[in-house]
């Protein structure tokens, strides 16, 4: 019988989590899709690209979506239990709380696992992806967007004008560059020729401009005069233009192997490794957070209620949003240095697991069973008057 009650469990867990999954994910990804969308309608980015784009955000959102929904479903599966008395037939048939908890235990380390690989891998992979994609993305558009004989205005303070592009080398001939980025001075600069130099590492991409002169004119003063040159390069700012990452090396982009690197490198010369800690605790934080939550989850799932659904839905969004809470503000206070990372990190977990057990080893004792007997006994006989005075009146 165990078994059959088992996999029954797991079944009724099953369903509201995938539906928990595909709306918190999405909820949280609609900021994010109408960013891309503006990308694909506003700037001409490939409909592909924006799909790849996509694919590379995911892993962040699951991260923290997965355990959202691993709480949802064993919130709603244990409470329709009990909403329809199923619980207590169980436990009439001598199964403890205990008895139906391996299915759930199951399902616990199921999702702890996948959203431990995704915070040590998939994650990293894709903010590191994502990073690259956005500079292909802001490059290619960059020498795309200019065309010839057109007043190209895409990058902030510059004005860009070439009277021709050679489309098998992507050379400009004939450029003139409007430059007013430096306030109190104006620059105009005339080239024979330009070309186009991007750098991976820096995600910068450069006009170099060859053959020419900059006529300047100096607003303070007054002041004019003219500069010759045989090579000049105007970089564009292509993280303004297309919101493109940050130039440096982001410990959220690092997989747990690259994190442990990191500070052992930083630690070995002494210097500052507060961020690579604090994402080291996290990779850890996350995937626990699938523990305490199943630990608090089923207990509260096994109280007796009517609304099953309503319950279960309002009760993990509401420990949703108190976790995160703290675990945000943890994690910002252990940055600033303000707490250890390890209280900064932990301390919701540890939290949500002095709860767990203590609501379990509640639920589970055998007093509390007569009581929640004896409580959905007084609700049905509640019920039953509530109903007999609606007849009468009516």
């Amino acid at each position: 019988m165990p078994r059959i009650v088992h996999r029954y469990i797991f079944r009724e867990v099953i369903v509201p989590f995938a539906l928990g999954l595909s709306l918190f994910t999405f909820v949280l990804l609609i900021a994010r899709l109408i960013k891309l969308i503006e990308l694909v309608v506003n700037r001409g980015v490939p409909l592909f690209a924006v799909l790849r784009l996509l694919s590379y955000i995911i892993p962040a959102f699951l991260e923290v979506t997965l355990p959202m929904a691993m709480l949802l479903a064993i919130l709603v599966a244990f409470g329709r239990l009990s909403a329809d008395s199923e619980m207590i037939a169980l436990r009439s048939s001598g199964l403890s709380l205990y008895q139906l908890v391996p299915p759930v235990a199951v399902f616990v380390v199921v999702a702890t696992l996948l959203t431990a690989g995704l915070s040590f891998y998939a994650r990293p992979w894709g903010t590191r992806s994502l990073k690259g994609a956005l500079y292909e993305i802001a490059r290619t558009r960059a020498s795309a967007g200019i065309k010839p004989q057109v007043f190209n205005d895409d990058f902030p303070g510059l004005v860009i004008y070439t009277e021709d592009i050679d489309p098998t080398t992507d050379r400009l001939r004939h450029v003139l560059v409007a430059d007013e980025r430096e306030a109190g001075q104006q620059q105009t600069i005339f080239a024979r020729e330009a070309t186009m130099v991007s750098d991976e590492r820096l995600l910068t991409v450069t006009l170099r401009l060859r053959q020419g002169f900059i006529a300047s004119t100096d607003n303070r003063g007054g002041a004019d005069y003219q500069t010759d040159f045989e090579t000049y390069d105007v970089n564009l700012d292509l993280r303004q233009a297309f919101a493109a990452a940050r130039r440096d090396r982001d410990p959220k982009e690092m997989s747990f192997p690259q994190v442990r690197r990191a500070i052992a490198g930083k630690r070995a010369v002494g210097q500052p490794y507060v961020p690579e800690l604090v994402e080291y605790h996290r990779k850890f934080a996350i995937p626990l957070a699938c523990v305490v939550f199943g630990l608090v989850a089923t207990p509260l799932g096994a109280l007796p209620v009517r609304a099953a659904r309503a319950r279960g839905f309002a009760v993990s969004l509401v420990m949703i949003f108190v976790y995160y809470i703290l675990l945000s503000g943890g994690q910002a206070l252990a940055e600033q240095e303000l707490v250890p990372v390890v209280v900064g990190l932990w301390f919701p977990n540890l939290l949500f697991a002095v709860l767990g057990v203590y609501l379990f080893t509640q639920v589970a004792g055998e007093r509390t069973v007569l009581k929640l007997e004896r409580l959905q006994s007084t609700m049905e006989a509640l019920r039953g008057r509530l109903r007999l005075r609606t007849e009468a009146s009516s």
